[in-house]
């Protein structure tokens, strides 16, 4: 797959993320309230409208429920979304950590090479059966004349590395993170058989990590004070409100929703015992939801009244999301999702086309149009710091102790960085109406789209 299809696939990723922690989040709430008339868990049920978008909750509820995440769900299976492909063994780039999840739940299961679908790994002789010309073609040599025909393939040596500058060069100005999955050292994962779940990493290690995140790479109010390592990780509510600019408060509105996916997640997925039924050690420990843990997290007493902030941004940032794969779906409609399995590709594909077309009808996309919009080097300089923010922060993953959190980190953080890319490169054209109001996208690629050199001819491993 071009890396920019492959990237733009990570987006679609990202969704299926936020989309099972909206089911995750179901647990705690029908759960609590069933039966019951303890209502300490109704900071759960969010209700109104969602800053700085245009729709409510109930809204997003009820189309994420209903229409898309059963769609995602049945994706998720197919081999194109499940193969991962990820460097674990990068060194921390800030600091020395050899801090180490001690749980043997926090192993990484990597993929035997028997097991990776062909067309993931590069093979695409199969490919060619799928082309139509190939198909109905009878004599390879029909029409050919050797003299016309001739191509010149002698380039130099010296040539082919400027050439890997040139496209490096271009990969790097639309980047919103680092893309690792090319680097030696990666390796591919099936995320079925590496769910992302609780793992007992925390302490000083996992402090760091969002202490870096929000002290340092989250813009700041000029109105609030550094807190502790402990309170860095709890958004603060300047962010929340109208006292930063837009661009600053999305920043920081996408960071807390990230946030707030990961804990959900862990949180919905907790390690209730290492014990089986019958009282023996199980191999794989007994897995559900945690209650008291989501409320230590979430709950208002407990976050100083922060909690319901951190859930809404979590409906934020799925909007983001949902916004860049409407914006991008022309160019996903394009793509065969390629793993050498001619049914199962075929498959994929219808069922792409069809949930980006339940995407695009979602009545309320998020406007990214209103950002970076007041021209002059002041738009350029906040973008282009926006930017290395982010692309910082995909850094950071490689600091974090434990194998399993790294890996769903780092492919969070890209799915979010991808999403990113795809709103604010302005390489994905798409028009809003006088309200504000997202049209629907043409259904071929944009003339102005300009694909870097190695992206028009070179398929990557694959997505997820």
């Amino acid at each position: 797959m071009a890396p920019w299809r492959r990237s733009l696939a990570f987006g679609l990723c990202f969704v299926v993320l936020l989309s099972l922690t909206s089911r995750s989040w179901g647990y705690f709430y029908s759960d609590s309230h069933e039966g019951s008339t303890n209502d300490r868990f109704c900071f759960c049920q969010l209700q109104g409208t969602i800053d700085d978008c245009s729709c409510n909750v109930d809204t997003v509820d009820y189309y994420n429920n209903v229409k898309i995440f059963p769609r995602l769900k049945s994706l998720l299976v197919k081999d194109f979304f499940r193969y991962y492909k990820v460097h674990l063994e990068k060194e921390c780039p800030f600091w020395v950590d050899d801090s180490k999840c001690a749980m043997r739940f926090c192993h990484v299961e990597h993929c035997e090479e028997k097991d990776i679908p062909p067309g993931l790994k590069g093979d695409v002789s199969s490919y060619h059966k799928y082309i139509k010309e190939v198909q109905t073609l009878t004599n390879c040599n029909e029409d050919l004349n050797a003299e016309l025909g001739y191509l010149n393939t002698s380039i130099s040596d010296k040539a082919h590395k400027e050439f890997q500058v040139w496209a490096d060069y271009d990969e790097a100005q639309d980047n919103f993170c680092i893309l690792d999955d090319h680097e030696p050292g990666a390796e591919y994962v099936d995320l079925l058989l590496n769910p992302e779940r609780y793992t007992g990493y925390r302490g000083e290690s996992a402090r760091r990590i969002w202490s870096s995140i929000y002290l340092e790479n989250c813009f700041q109010a000029h109105s609030v004070k550094k807190k502790s390592a402990y309170s860095a990780m709890i958004p603060y509510q300047d962010m929340a409100r109208n006292e930063v600019c837009l661009e600053h408060r999305v920043f920081y509105r996408m960071i807390s929703g990230l946030h707030s996916s990961i804990n959900i997640h862990l949180c919905a997925n907790y390690l209730l015992s290492e014990k089986g039924s019958l009282g023996f050690v199980a191999p794989t420990g007994l897995w559900g939801p945690n209650m008291e843990e989501f409320e230590r997290r979430f709950s208002p007493h407990m976050t100083d009244n922060e909690g319901s902030h951190w859930l809404r941004n979590l409906y934020f940032a799925y909007l983001v999301e949902l916004r860049a794969l409407a914006k991008a779906a022309p160019y996903l409609r394009n793509e065969e999702y390629f793993t050498g399995l001619e049914k199962d590709d075929r498959e994929v594909k219808m069922a792409v086309k069809d949930l980006l077309t339940v995407i695009e009808a979602f009545p309320s996309h998020f406007n990214e149009t209103v950002m970076f919009s007041g021209g002059g080097t002041s738009a350029i300089k906040l973008k282009h710091e926006f930017r290395e923010k982010f692309m910082n922060i995909s850094k950071i993953m490689d600091c974090v102790g434990c194998d399993k959190c790294r890996l769903w980190g780092k492919l969070q953080v890209q799915g979010m960085g991808t999403a990113l890319k795809i709103l604010f490169s302005g390489k994905f054209d798409d028009k809003f109406d006088e309200n504000g109001i997202s049209t629907r996208l043409k259904q071929q690629q944009s003339p102005s789209l300009k694909l870097k050199r190695g992206e028009i001819v070179e398929f990557r491993q694959r997505m997820r």
